[in-house]
């Protein structure tokens, strides 16, 4: 969703001492001598509308430093994803005067002469939301997403949402295909249900509880880790990245030494909410909800107009990077998409390559795509890697690494294998038939928006690196997508994932690098959204990262 913001400034580095310092994995730079010491104290709308920043979360977090440049491009780029501001909870609270999808209702806006719709117009939709009890709300901040589609043609697009911050909602799209186009409007979360949601980033940016086991011997002991650890009377280690500045502590174990830890798991979730908040994230009822139309619900295409210029379907008009006709993804610029429709067209582009691929499991998800070569896996755990395919016969080399913490999965990684991907990428040598592809969002959104600022600076620097050694690299990126429901929603959902998507837009803006925009990939699919797209939305993002590295 898109709207205009005024920011003020206010976010700080927040300096906390702690207790010992250790690489968190293998690299080339010498690791400082662990020491212990006890810890110290904690110390598109009206410009006038009010908007609110990402919150600075409260005073036990550790920020990297930044240089004056990237300070000032964090502030603008908070500043383009601030949000409207949402209404503050009375406690305890009624939902009466929250947002109902129910009772709120979208119309078609009329188009051109005699109403006529034809491919390469835009169609605006005109949203108003209302309250469970059928009042009209008269402000915004309200997540919403729109698309626009045919089934039967297996076509689609993601509209653009803009906040009118006065309870009404814009969509617009462009007409791409012939025939009937139908709008789809969703209600992601309620305005109140934002207002919970910015809280627990600011006061709860630890409700994901993660640890490590310490172990020397017989003796072992498990203690929390994160990258906002609260103050006690506990020594902590400080296991911050020496090249990247990446920070994570961990409480001392008892008996043992900062030196002993052995892995990094998941501790489930510790959240702490208000009387009655939990109501507002109820599937179906006013979360991830359809809204009707109050009447039509489509349109009709007829086909271009002959004085209409072709390149009007561009993305340059729409803003949008493609859409979806007969199942296939259509470039609305750059790159065309081509179709690798089995294993041996696949590994004919992978011929005589090297591909490089790091981040999460949606980027784990391609790898098993590419690997219809034999895999040598290492006897890793399935979840985690390191994952590598080598066909010998055929020069094609493909590997994953999975990205440093904060990780939320369920199975213990070794600390030996906790790798920062800026640090990968420096180990890249690079050259015309090598390939770097990562994403990286899905653990990291329960965190504050500035620690996803930076570790996007820390990939970006190296990716400088990359390409200033070796310019002939291909360098793909990712981007998040939405996941619907789940049930870690209060910290794992798609109001905080909105924004995570136009950081990472923000952040590589103007690089040498190709977007797989799987935001609109997801959007504009009529699957049910999920954090690992089904098998159709893969294949489409598959050819777009093959077409990047076979264009002919």
């Amino acid at each position: 969703m898109q709207n205009k913001q005024n920011y003020k400034e206010n976010s700080a580095i927040i300096n906390k001492k702690v207790t010992s310092t250790q690489p968190t994995a293998p690299h080339t730079a010498p690791p400082t001598a662990p020491h212990t010491a006890p810890p110290t104290a904690p110390h598109t709308a009206p410009p006038t509308a009010p908007h609110t920043a990402p919150p600075v979360p409260d005073n036990f977090c550790t920020f990297k430093p930044l240089s004056s440049a990237e300070a000032e491009e964090e502030r603008l780029i908070l500043e383009s994803i601030a949000w409207p501001e949402t209404p503050p909870l009375p406690a305890p609270f009624s939902l009466n005067q929250t947002s109902n999808a129910a009772h709120s209702t979208f119309i078609i806006l009329p188009g051109g002469v005699g109403d006529e719709r034809h491919v390469g117009d835009q169609l605006e939709v005109m949203i108003k939301m209302y309250d469970f009890q059928g009042n009209p709300k008269k402000s915004g901040g309200d997540a919403i997403v729109a698309r626009l589609h045919n089934r039967a043609l297996e076509a689609g697009v993601a509209g653009r949402v803009v906040d009118l911050l006065n309870g009404s909602y814009s969509a617009v799209f462009p007409l791409l295909w012939e025939g009937s186009a139908q709008v789809e409007v969703t209600l992601v979360h309620s305005s109140e249900a934002i207002t919970v949601l910015r809280r627990l980033n600011r006061e709860q940016p630890d409700r994901t509880i993660l640890k490590s086991l310490f172990r020397s011997g017989s003796v072992s002991e498990t203690t929390i880790c994160n990258i906002c650890l609260r103050q006690t009377n506990q020594p902590q280690c400080n296991y911050t990245d020496l090249h990247t500045g990446d920070p994570w502590f961990c409480y001392k174990p008892k008996e043992l030494s900062c030196d002993t830890r052995m892995n990094h798991m998941n501790g489930g979730m510790r959240i702490k909410l208000k009387a009655n908040e939990a109501n507002l994230f109820k599937s179906n009822v006013n979360m991830q909800v359809f809204i009707q139309a109050s009447g039509p619900a489509n349109v009709t295409v007829l086909p271009q107009r002959k004085e209409q210029p072709m390149d009007s379907l561009g993305s340059g008009k729409s803003g949008l990077s493609g859409y979806y006709y007969q199942g296939v993804w259509r470039s609305l610029g750059g790159t065309e998409v081509h179709q690798f429709n089995n294993s041996s067209a696949i590994s004919q582009c992978l011929k005589g390559k090297v591909v490089h691929m790091y981040g999460d499991s949606t980027i784990r998800q391609c790898f098993f795509i590419l690997s219809d070569a034999k895999e040598i896996n290492r006897n890793n755990p399935k979840k985690s890697g390191p994952f590598m395919i080598w066909d010998n016969a055929k020069n094609i080399l493909v590997k994953f690494h999975l990205h440093g913490p904060p990780l939320s999965v369920s199975i213990h990684i070794p600390t030996s294998e906790l790798r920062y991907i800026a640090n990968e990428i420096d180990d890249v040598v690079g050259g015309t038939n090598t390939v770097v592809i990562f994403g990286i969002w899905a653990h990291l959104t329960p965190f504050p928006m500035q620690f996803y600022i930076r570790r996007l600076y820390g990939i970006r620097r190296a990716v400088i690196r990359l390409l200033n050694r070796a310019p002939d690299t291909l360098v793909v990126i990712r981007t998040p997508n939405l996941r619907g429901t789940n049930p870690y929603i209060f910290a794992f959902n798609d109001w905080y994932a909105i924004q995570q998507d136009k950081v990472v837009r923000a952040v590589f803006k103007g690089l040498n690098v190709q977007l797989v925009d799987a935001w609109e990939m997801v959007l504009a699919h009529h699957l049910p959204h999920y954090i690992h797209p089904p098998p159709p939305i893969i294949k489409n993002i598959i050819n777009i990262i093959l077409s990047h590295m076979c264009p002919q």
